[in-house]
């Protein structure tokens, strides 16, 4: 007889960041400064003693709404072979189907699908890059957390030197300043700094058509590995003007919280580097739904975020990977992931190799658990 689903733990937890941090949505007013990250772990065990966990996750809104759609649909999985993964996915999408298969939702049952992704690998005794089909055992890393806005530069060459001694093997920093010239001087003094060491920028949205036409030309001649978001997550046709018409190339996706979405910026060519979030998209069966689609049109791969989990994700991928460090979320692990390099080591621990650490306990502000 098949194994079944028996008991679903469901958790949200709170992780409070060492410092508010502010990109370009803050300084022009769209959003505060980020203080902290909600976060909602689910642990699937089965009649024969397997278990699995889940992560996804929210910056600012959304962390409550999460945790309210998993324990309304949770029941559902009560019973339910753990290895039917795809069709767990579509019936946990119809019981919320008012709600629609995108946003709070997917991002819900996305904890779900990375608990059983995690499950069937842990059973293996695989990682889970291993369990899908690994293209390398290493992926190239680039690390975001020490470049922000608030950052003074100073800092930022500071934090840069150390993710380089740590064995990462990219920068990326922020722009979209209220004054242009400004992001320049930031980008040209990085660029002197770090010399040929792979360089990225990252807009998040800030300019309108005309503005980002004015930077990505004054930003074409200085080695950069990608511009990232340049222009409205959801503008796929002024993505893909920039794309044609400039060298370096575009990245954007992480705010796209379904196939769907992606669908666009793929078609319309907007982007060289796709920029998926696995838990943001509903999940690991998602995310590799559309690597396949990325992977006919030649794309790179730069998942955002949730490096924990996106490392084994970048691993199974054929074309140019690039997976974004942040050092956030370890105080909720117990275990660490390992830079060389320039890269990020595929851990050898069966499926994501993951178990959360008393801290994110400590920080756990809900809990249910459903039983059959």
């Amino acid at each position: 007889m098949s194994d079944a689903i028996v008991k679903v733990d469901i958790a949200s937890a709170r992780l409070p960041l060492k410092e508010p941090i502010s990109d370009a949505k803050v300084l022009t007013g769209r959003q505060r400064p980020m203080t902290e990250v909600a976060f909602l772990f689910t642990t699937i065990t089965t009649r024969d003693g397997h278990e699995g966990l889940g992560i996804s996750y929210s910056k600012r809104a959304g962390g409550p709404a999460q945790f309210a759609h998993a324990v309304e649909v949770a029941p559902r999985l009560i019973g339910q072979d753990p290895s039917d993964i795809g069709k767990i996915w579509t019936s946990l999408v119809w019981a919320g189907a008012s709600v629609g298969r995108s946003g709070a939702a997917t991002q819900a049952i996305a904890a779900f699908d990375i608990a059983l992704w995690d499950l069937k690998a842990r059973r293996a005794g695989l990682p889970l890059a291993k369990l899908i089909g690994a293209e390398r055992d290493a992926v190239a890393t680039y690390n975001t957390s020490g470049g922000f806005l608030h950052t003074p530069i100073e800092q930022i060459r500071d934090n840069a030197d150390r993710s380089l001694a740590a064995g990462i093997g990219g920068i990326k920093i922020k722009v979209g300043q209220p004054d242009w010239r400004e992001d320049l001087r930031r980008v040209e003094l990085i660029r002197e700094h770090l010399g040929d060491t792979p360089l990225m920028v990252d807009a998040n949205q800030q300019w309108d058509r005309a503005q980002a036409n004015r930077m990505c030309r004054a930003l074409d001649g200085m080695n950069l590995v990608w511009i990232e978001e340049p222009l409205d997550a959801y503008d796929a046709v002024g993505h893909a003007e920039l794309a044609q018409r400039f060298d370096t190339p575009i990245a954007s996706g992480e705010m796209l919280a379904s196939i769907g979405e992606h669908l666009a910026l793929i078609e319309h060519r907007s982007v060289d580097f796709i920029q998926p979030d696995a838990p943001r998209v509903g999940g690991i069966t998602q995310f590799l739904k559309l690597l396949t689609i990325a992977e006919q049109r030649h794309l790179s791969l730069a998942p955002h975020f949730a490096m924990e989990i996106h490392v084994h994700l970048a691993a199974t991928y054929p074309h140019t990977t690039w997976v974004e460090h942040f050092d956030w979320l370890e105080p909720l692990f117990n275990e660490r992931l390992e830079t060389r390099d320039g890269c990020l080591v595929v851990p050898d621990r069966p499926g994501l190799g993951l178990s959360l650490s008393d801290q994110a306990r400590a920080w756990t502000v809900a809990t249910t658990t459903v039983t059959g």
